[in-house]
């Protein structure tokens, strides 16, 4: 769901429905057969940056040492680039009525996701300037690059994660995701880490740590709490999940906040939920 325009739901907890036919059948095997556990994670806060809270963040990755943002709202989709905490040095807005969704950068350009315009459009990475438009088909909520396997990941605001291939979108397979056994849905934004995928979880204050391979959550993270009740009125859902490469650490912001967290993720405390800061 994209055009929330309400107040965020912080007494949402994560949506899960019972897995039906044709979805994954559990949890992967464990020791002695039995599921995996799943860990339980919080943030941590290394440091607190601004950010624009005009920004409808739908996307938001780091590349070639630059941090990219997608925007949604028609008539008010942007994609931008620049330093972290800094404004884009780079801007390019989306004519309206397209609706900016998730975005990934493959080495020399990017794919900028639609929310229900039928298209996707790629960028060159340096300049965003358009280079083409191809249809895309289904809703576009989040994307992600897996550079091993050379294919897209997308999600589209149910439980199951889309293979698509990355130069011509074209579906190559997909999988349900599951946390014990049970679907997740809503998965929105995503980012890509090796084989792992991290989701947001709208529209809640969650994160899922997804084996793309089998669709198994492995690890869920607590991220209430970023900002504060005063902050939270004014404000839409947590949204933008970005890995700063050769690190532990990722960017995470939010629908219209006015701040930006650099975090990691560690086993949850004796108060999850509860980011703690280290700077």
């Amino acid at each position: 769901m994209r055009v929330a325009f309400v107040a965020p739901l912080a007494a949402l907890v994560l949506a899960v429905t019972s897995c039906g036919e044709g979805g994954a059948a559990g949890g992967a095997p464990g020791v002695n057969g039995r599921a995996a556990a799943v860990e339980r994670l919080r943030v941590e806060v290394v440091e607190t940056l601004p950010h624009d809270p005009d920004a409808f963040t739908q996307g938001l990755e780091m590349a070639h040492g630059r941090l990219y943002e997608s925007t949604g709202v028609s008539g008010r989709s942007a994609v931008g680039s620049g330093p972290p905490g800094a404004p884009p040095a780079r801007h390019e807005r989306l004519p309206a009525p397209l609706f900016g969704e998730g975005i990934t950068v493959m080495g020399p350009t990017l794919w900028q996701l639609t929310w229900r315009d039928g298209v996707a459009i790629e960028r060159d990475a340096r300049t965003l300037t358009e280079l083409r438009r191809l249809p895309y088909d289904g809703e576009g909520w989040g994307v992600c690059h897996q550079s091993r396997h050379d294919r897209l990941v997308t999600s589209d605001g149910s439980s199951r994660l889309v293979f698509r291939d990355p130069g011509t979108l074209r579906r190559t397979g997909s999988v349900v995701v599951t946390l014990d056994g049970r679907r997740v849905d809503r998965l929105n934004e995503l980012e890509c880490v090796g084989d792992l995928v991290y989701a947001n979880v709208w529209p809640t204050d969650r994160i899922v740590r997804i084996d793309a391979g089998s669709g198994r959550v492995t690890g869920e993270i607590a991220a209430s709490g970023l900002i504060g009740a005063a902050e939270r009125r004014r404000t839409d859902v947590l949204n933008g999940i970005a890995a700063i490469p050769e690190t532990d650490q990722f960017l995470l912001t939010g629908k219209w906040w006015p701040k930006m967290f650099r975090v990691r993720f560690v086993p949850a405390s004796p108060a999850p939920g509860t980011p703690r800061r280290t700077s």
